[in-house]
């Protein structure tokens, strides 16, 4: 049972944190290439790849695992595994999981159209410029 708790936690950490990895725009992208694009260039590509890629994805995912949760669920589904555990809370963790992160996708979708069509300014740039002030202070200003 504890290995299997420590799995459910591990899988928990890496199915929550990746909603927030795309938030923090954290999240895995081919740095050397698109380092050589311009600003714009690297938005038009988030904001299409996004569209493309990641709102199917996972779209996809968060509907297949619905009824995987659910058959789960109301089964009371246990591992085979000697003083095994229900399996359900693992399973509901990767339905939010999924699901939060298509959250982020169409968060994401947004705030890039609208940085593009210059209605607002890029929030990264506000969180980078937030945080070297309080890193190195006010000092000179």
């Amino acid at each position: 049972a504890w290995l299997e708790v420590q799995w459910y936690l591990y899988g928990t950490v890496f199915m929550l944190a990746a909603a927030y990895a795309l938030l923090k725009n954290e999240h895995v992208r081919i740095d050397i290439l698109s380092s050589t694009w311009s600003k714009r260039t690297r938005d038009i590509v988030d904001f299409v790849l996004h569209i493309i890629f990641l709102v199917p994805f996972a779209g996809l995912m968060t509907y297949l695992a619905w009824p995987w949760f659910w058959v789960s669920f109301k089964s009371g589904e246990m591992s085979s595994n000697a003083g095994g555990l229900i399996i359900w809370p693992a399973k509901l963790v990767v339905l939010l999981g999924f699901a939060l992160l298509l959250l982020q996708a169409f968060s994401e979708i947004i705030k890039r159209y609208a940085v593009i069509a210059g209605y607002i300014d890029d929030p990264r740039e506000t969180v980078l410029s937030d945080s070297e002030t309080e890193t190195h202070g006010t000092a000179g200003n």
